[in-house]
């Protein structure tokens, strides 16, 4: 089997959608080694290099011109005698030719439909036009939970026997044990104090960071963020700055996936108290390090922590305040939780979701 993707966001973003694409295209050349998976974009980058090396993964330049990868692209794949194009994040070209190929596109969540706020009029506009063009034109949608399945029957209005779940998986550092040297030199790194809760993922409205801080407020717990600064970042500072916490709350950046996968495994507890996603990919990469998870009782967040994460209302900040307290000081129940998370996060191993992925591959072209 030939099978093309739009690789755009594989080689060009660094976290949701490009870690989406890198391990999607990863298991399936390591678990289904007999086809050929071939990568059209404009150009390429240092970004998923290593999956490159493989005989089986190829990158093909999209043939030149403006809005090639919505009009040239499908056609060059029908070139390369592929016979599925997946897209990989809510996208499919929109020109062809008359030759067969079967189209599955991958939507990861509609956030821009139920939380606008966070978008501009144009970007709300353009994504749903081309979300809606993509699920019309598509043979199979990919649905990334549940919740995304639901969001895409109720607001593109496709019929539910069109979607399949498929939920992804986390970078394979988390899975990982790094060295005791490397782990010391994280630590030193990045002077992380002896305990601490954790937060990752962009510092925006949406996921809620301030929450956290208050629930802290007034306690000596310490508290590790990772993630890019946006506007939102302001308000925290300010509030920081107001309540007397710069020692308490630490900033990082510049962190590699395996520092990263470090730093989560030597937390107490993560802390995800996101109002909305499309899956969460921080709470199973948390659940992989063994590290007991406090997320949101919304969207999908349930269905990515499993029944023995804690669950909080994210627009009250004294809910998370009592839960991490509950967890900071019980070590027995951070570990019960722990490795009952552990158990509960191997059904997004890589095997699985490869599996559950070739299976929809071989349904679509028989």
């Amino acid at each position: 089997m030939k099978i093309a993707y739009d690789a755009k966001r594989f080689f060009h973003n660094t976290s949701g959608l490009g870690n989406y694409s890198r391990d999607l295209i990863r298991i399936l050349s390591k678990y289904f080694p007999e086809n050929n998976y071939i990568l059209f974009s404009k150009n390429k980058s240092e970004r998923g290099a290593d999956i490159l090396e493989k005989t089986n993964v190829h990158f093909v330049e999209t043939s030149k011109g403006n809005m090639s990868r919505q009009f040239k692209m499908g056609k060059d794949a029908q070139k390369q005698n592929a016979d599925i194009f997946h897209g990989l994040s809510g996208e499919l070209p929109l020109k062809w030719d008359k030759k067969p190929i079967k189209k599955i596109v991958s939507i990861h969540d509609l956030i821009f439909v139920r939380y606008p706020q966070y978008y501009s009029f144009f970007d709300r506009k353009i994504h749903l036009w081309k979300f809606k063009k993509a699920a019309n034109s598509a043979d199979k949608i990919i649905a990334i939970s549940e919740q995304t399945k639901r969001d895409i029957i109720q607001f593109l209005k496709v019929p539910e026997s069109k979607i399949e779940v498929i939920y992804q998986g986390c970078h394979k550092a988390f899975k990982e044990q790094q060295s005791d040297d490397f782990i010391q030199q994280t630590k030193s790194k990045f002077n992380l104090p002896e305990r601490f809760i954790l937060n990752v993922g962009t510092i925006e409205n949406r996921k809620n960071l301030l929450n956290i801080v208050k629930g802290i407020n007034g306690s000596n717990i310490p508290l590790v963020v990772v993630g890019k600064k946006t506007k939102y970042f302001q308000k925290i500072a300010g509030f920081i700055q107001k309540n007397k916490m710069e020692k308490q709350v630490h900033f990082l950046e510049g962190v590699s996936m395996d520092e990263l996968a470090v730093i989560y495994k030597l937390a107490d507890i993560f802390v995800y108290p996101s109002f909305f996603e499309g899956f969460g990919i921080p709470v199973i990469e948390a659940l992989f390090s063994k590290t007991v998870t406090i997320t949101s009782n919304t969207s999908c967040l349930p269905e990515a922590g499993g029944p023995d994460s804690v669950y909080i209302d994210p627009k009250n900040h004294l809910d998370i305040q009592s839960k991490i307290k509950f967890l900071w000081e019980n070590e027995s129940e951070r570990k019960r939780r722990a490795d009952k998370g552990f158990d509960f996060v191997q059904k997004f191993n890589d095997e699985p979701i490869a599996n559950e992925l070739m299976t929809l591959y071989r349904k679509i072209i028989s």
